[in-house]
């Protein structure tokens, strides 16, 4: 399973950092398809799981919170930006209900299923353009980000077969292990402080490389395994087969799940104001 993961990366990986480099409505566009593509699977994963779910609603919504997700920074008519967020999520809470009342068959696990994926998925993964339209450096912190998770899940995935001997959570992900996790950890706050001198020495004091390293440290592995109860509470083994070696478009941005909004609103906390 090494080389077709190797071979995905060497593909993949270029075309990440290509998009993160244009910014804009490239990075943007490529980030609206990963979503399409994550909620696709976030149905995919339920469905074989026959774990009831509403397909139209949370592409839907899913896209819906996304753009909520994005244009919540921006100045909007009636208001301000901290007024769409609120609203957004008002609507989508009121769509989801009116459509389940409509639907026959009432059922509140499908009504809470697909509540899930829309934020779970839509939500947070729009966070990755907010972090690349952050003035005057967004493309170096996207960058920070995915080389960091890049790093954990490297130092994870090598330390774990190495030598891990503790299982972390068995029964959520067989293979991942305590010294995998503490590897991953410590490999996120190093090369998060190392990009940090090399990319924004002057707008990030050196604590906020190493807070948005240990979050990524942290947060990124959890949010893996987040995704990992949702595949096995279905019974499946991977999101999809988009991606030799890596599973689905899902398993591959499962770090930023939870990862993506904490890592923003870590760097609008921790970034120096350019003068």
């Amino acid at each position: 399973m090494l080389l077709p993961r190797v071979l995905t990366a060497l593909i993949g990986i270029p075309l990440i950092l290509a998009a993160i480099h244009l910014g804009g409505a490239v990075f943007a566009f490529l980030i609206a398809v990963i979503i399409v593509l994550a909620l696709h699977e976030y149905w995919l994963i339920l469905w074989t799981g026959k774990k009831p779910v509403m397909r139209v609603p949370l592409m839907v919504f899913g896209l819906a919170a996304a753009a909520a997700s994005v244009l919540g920074r921006m100045p909007v008519r009636f208001g301000s930006a901290d007024n769409l967020v609120p609203f957004a999520v008002s609507m989508i809470v009121l769509g989801l209900l009116t459509w389940e009342v409509l639907t026959p068959r009432h059922c509140l696990e499908r009504l809470a299923n697909t509540l899930l994926g829309v934020f779970f998925v839509g939500w947070t993964l729009a966070f990755l353009i907010n972090i690349r339209e952050l003035f005057p450096h967004g493309e170096y912190y996207t960058y920070m980000l995915f080389l960091t998770v890049w790093s954990c899940d490297t130092a994870a995935y090598f330390a774990g077969r190495s030598f891990g001997k503790h299982k972390l959570n068995p029964e959520v992900s067989p293979k991942k292990t305590w010294e995998g996790a503490v590897a991953g950890f410590f490999a996120a706050v190093i090369i998060s402080f190392l990009l940090r001198a090399l990319f924004v020495p002057d707008d990030m004091p050196f604590w906020g490389a190493l807070l948005l390293g240990a979050a990524a440290g942290v947060t990124g592995q959890i949010s893996d395994l987040a995704e990992s109860v949702l595949k096995r509470s279905a019974g499946v083994k991977d999101s999809s087969s988009l991606l030799p070696g890596h599973g689905g478009i899902l398993d591959r941005f499962d770090s930023y799940l939870l990862l993506a909004p904490l890592y923003y609103y870590i760097l609008l906390a921790v970034l120096v104001p350019n003068k």
